[in-house]
């Protein structure tokens, strides 16, 4: 590795402003370890250099203009759910093969006018269903910790560039734990925020209103600066939620945190049976310890609600993917899961539908109740290490590996349902097996509607604690 690829998405910016690299020379660096590593971790659908090309050329005469914009000539590149005008999109499903949107998404205009350089599309399973990558129509995204293992999902993609040291930063998003699943598989820093931070303007709309946007980072501020990139509306948009105390999101990181009253929560939420890791649950705590070390109250959080009342979340995941814009002639293109989950869709009537929304809603408020004591949850993101290639997807019996799925991932999808923040932090790594390489195991910190100030603050301090290694193996 050269110094390029261990800077973070800040410190490469600030090597680039002050010319000790450029960003033509940061593109061709990137650009070479993406065709080279890129294959190997599965983490990019296509690369865009001609584009990218165009993007490092704007920087650099931006830069020369005296442009403030923070983020000139950082290679990003952007999840292959989400649109670039002219760049097909194929949402990890052949049925999609050929489809060239004409507009980008709003979260794509921001980037650029924060200066990255989209120097690819990142891969992703079909419609970002399952929590792992390994679509049909290309090779499955691994975590560069153990090659023969998922980087996760839906972002897996984007996890294993900033894991491999291909890029430092890259788009996401989550709709019941897409970015902070692969976070915590390839030992990266991951944020879901609030509903409503990230607008899904101008171009897109709500919904069920579980996912939002985001990145995947090596460092928090890296994730904090992404936020205060990411995260002003527009025009439409229905909610708005509090700046941060501190006057922007990378402030929050250097903002002193006041004691904390921190619950931990280490029972799985929607699985009660489900396995927990002894790892998993050593890297709660580990964070239990630093948190205790930096003045935060512990205490043990209740399960916030019976598994059972979860179960109106499949309605809505089902009737998201009956939602996908395909013709019925598509189906026979989808893998099994997909097309189980669409068919489920279609049978969910409007009265149910209606109810498994308001059923959410009454959860966010149970919820707050149950956890009103304190500022902050702390659990394991995941139960288990990511599971290798091919071992949870099941085409024979879709529908077990959906089950699967929750097991594996107990507590993540609950803070989409909430609409709260909430951030896996790499802060473990041991071996899953005996004589098994050393894995990243995450924990994951959740907080009120709109904190998103009081989780990078929180996360900031405990990488300064027990600093993490910034790529794979280090």
């Amino acid at each position: 590795m050269t110094e390029i690829d261990e800077w973070g998405a800040l410190g490469l910016a600030a090597a680039i402003r002050s010319g000790e690299t450029s960003a033509s020379e940061v593109l061709a660096h990137t650009l070479e370890r993406a065709e080279r590593l890129g294959p190997e971790v599965g983490a990019f659908v296509r690369l865009t250099a001609d584009l990218a090309q165009q993007q490092a050329d704007d920087a650099t005469a931006r830069l020369a203009a005296g442009d403030p914009a923070p983020l000139l000539g950082v290679p990003l590149p952007i999840k292959d759910l989400t649109m670039v005008a002219g760049v097909e999109m194929n949402a990890g499903s052949a049925a999609m093969q050929g489809f060239v949107p004409d507009v980008d998404d709003g979260v794509v205009t921001r980037f650029r006018e924060a200066g990255t350089v989209m120097v690819g599309k990142t891969s992703t399973p079909e419609m970002g269903l399952p929590p792992y990558t390994e679509p049909d129509i290309g090779p499955p995204a691994r975590t560069p910790w153990d090659l023969t293992r998922s980087a996760g999902g839906s972002s897996g993609g984007a996890a294993a560039a900033v894991a491999a040291g291909i890029v430092p930063i890259a788009h996401g998003n989550d709709g019941g734990g897409s970015i902070r699943i692969p976070a915590a598989a390839c030992g990266l820093v991951g944020l879901k925020p609030s509903r409503g931070r990230v607008s899904t303007g101008p171009v897109g709309v709500d919904g069920a209103a579980l996912a939002v946007n985001g990145v995947l980072t090596r460092e928090v501020r890296d994730t904090a600066v992404a936020l205060d990139v990411l995260s002003p509306g527009w025009p439409g948009d229905d909610r708005s939620l509090p700046a941060p105390e501190a006057g922007s999101f990378l402030a929050a990181c250097d903002a002193p945190v006041a004691p904390l009253r921190v619950g931990v929560l280490t029972t799985p939420i929607i699985t009660p049976e489900a396995p927990v890791h002894a790892e998993a649950t050593a890297a709660v705590g580990k964070a239990v310890r630093l948190l205790e070390e930096a003045g935060h109250t512990i205490g043990e959080a209740p399960v916030p609600f019976p598994a059972e009342r979860w179960l109106p979340f499949i309605d809505v995941w089902s009737v998201m993917a009956a939602s996908a814009p395909l013709p019925p002639e598509a189906d026979p293109l989808l893998v099994p899961l997909t097309r189980w989950m669409r068919e489920r869709g279609r049978s969910v009537d409007g009265v149910t539908y209606a109810n498994a929304i308001a059923a959410g809603q009454r959860l966010q408020r149970d919820a707050a109740r149950a956890w009103a004591e304190f500022d902050v949850i702390l659990s394991p993101t995941l139960a288990q290490p990511p599971p290798r290639i091919g071992e949870m997807r099941d085409d024979a019996d879709p529908e077990a590996d959906f089950w699967a799925q929750c097991a594996f991932t107990p507590w993540t999808s609950t803070w989409n349902i909430l609409g709260t923040p909430a951030i896996s932090l790499p802060l473990h790594h041991a071996p899953a097996e005996d004589a098994g390489p050393v894995l990243p195991w995450g924990v994951m910190l959740g907080a009120r509607t709109g904190r998103e100030d009081v989780l990078l603050g929180l996360a900031a301090g405990l990488e300064a604690a027990a600093p993490w290694p910034l790529v794979a193996g280090g």
